[in-house]
């Protein structure tokens, strides 16, 4: 059977979009009730979901006896980078004593452990979208077929355990496998959206937990800092990408007290702009930024026109430091960096601010980052 022909195009490139788990799951069960009630042996499965686009799939039948039917889908990811791509998602029907239809996780499918998830704790990782569309499937067999009875539908994923180690589920609280998502039951490609409600997850995750201080940062620098200052040990970190606008609302929302801001200067020199989406694909003026605050502080022309033709903020810095002039910028970028973001947070919390880059590690830490690390090591490291 031919892919899944459904695009999209991202600055003027087509591509491909896919189907998510979720979407897999209602088509494994689907053929799976109908091999059970109706005996039919369908190659095919298809469902139309929640955005109205139909996906028609392949189906493979893994077991059948006369209580029970597992069969499996093939995860479609199109274009977009997901690690769950290929991987097989399988539903097991089986008759039940128990009346309506009760949705499971079975081998690879993780178990919430933690609050703030989306699913109870114990539960397993099958979002809400997901277990409607599969039981929407299920009961329409049901009715097709005049039964009236119960089932018992088991979602599994063969991989899952080890996929599960490539997604954020481990820091989430999901153990033992992979979630089963989706809203819309398809997969836009190279999505941004799904890594921000990963970030939004993490940290409402983490406010459900009782913390009220939290590290955010766009890559690896968080560990880098705290591993620099043993004393923030046990201070939650959570990788917020480009998102840092995103990830200051949540903070608000959710409740946190303290926040700390700690990333690469060529990224966070944005925020000495207001810039709150650091991807470039939104905004690059960095080298303009640099410029305007190094002639601030009496760069010369020459200066100022070198600094606007460097390629990274690491060449930057090198030309300040031949100035004499790197540490007044470098101070002068994190504080209006810093005026920016506690715009931002509006007073809901505390926040501090740390540059960082990979020749001289810390940069700068502002007043207000220092006055978090300093709480820290008054009340002993505790959150």
């Amino acid at each position: 059977m031919a892919k899944f022909e459904h695009y999209q195009y991202q600055g003027g490139v087509r591509l491909r979009c896919g189907y998510t788990t979720g979407s897999c799951a209602a088509l494994a069960a689907k053929a799976a009730a109908r091999r059970l009630l109706l005996g039919k042996s369908d190659r095919t499965a298809t469902i139309v979901t929640p955005v109205g686009i139909q996906v028609e799939v392949d189906v493979c039948t893994i077991s059948c006896n006369g209580d029970a039917v597992s069969c499996g889908v093939y995860k479609d990811a199109g274009d977009d980078i997901d690690v769950t791509d290929g991987a097989l998602i399988c539903a097991t029907v089986a008759f039940s004593q128990e009346p309506g239809i009760r949705i499971d996780g079975g081998e690879g499918v993780g178990r919430v452990t933690r609050k703030g998830l989306e699913q109870p704790v114990g539960a397993a990782a099958i979002n809400r979208v997901p277990r409607q569309m599969i039981e929407a499937e299920v009961l329409a067999v049901c009715e097709q077929a005049g039964y009236t009875g119960g089932l018992a539908v088991t979602i599994s994923a063969p991989q899952g355990k080890e996929l599960a180690k490539k997604t954020f589920n481990p820091n989430l609280g999901i153990e033992g496998g992979i979630s089963i998502l989706g809203t819309s039951g398809i997969v836009e490609p190279k999505s941004m959206q799904a890594l921000r409600e990963s970030m939004r997850v993490e940290i409402r995750q983490l406010a459900a937990n009782g913390e009220k201080k939290l590290l955010l940062t766009p890559g690896n620098y968080g560990a880098d800092f705290i591993a620099a200052h043993p004393v923030l040990l046990g201070m939650p970190v959570v990788q917020c990408a480009n998102f840092i606008g995103d990830a200051l609302d949540d903070a608000a929302q959710f409740q946190f007290a303290q926040v700390l801001l700690v990333g690469h200067m060529g990224k966070f020199v944005k925020l000495a702009g207001g810039i709150m989406n650091t991807h470039s694909r939104w905004a690059d003026c960095r080298m303009e930024l640099i410029a305007a605050h190094a002639a601030l502080h009496g760069a010369s022309r020459e200066t100022v026109e070198a600094l606007m033709q460097a390629v990274t903020t690491d060449a930057c810095l090198e030309i300040l430091e031949e100035q004499g002039l790197e540490q007044a910028v470098v101070k002068s970028l994190a504080q209006r960096a810093q005026w920016h973001i506690s715009r931002r947070a509006g007073g809901a919390y505390e926040i501090g601010l740390v540059f960082y880059n990979q020749r001289e590690g810390e940069l700068f830490v502002t007043e207000e980052a220092q006055r978090i690390i300093l709480g820290r090591k008054k009340d002993g490291g505790n959150g």
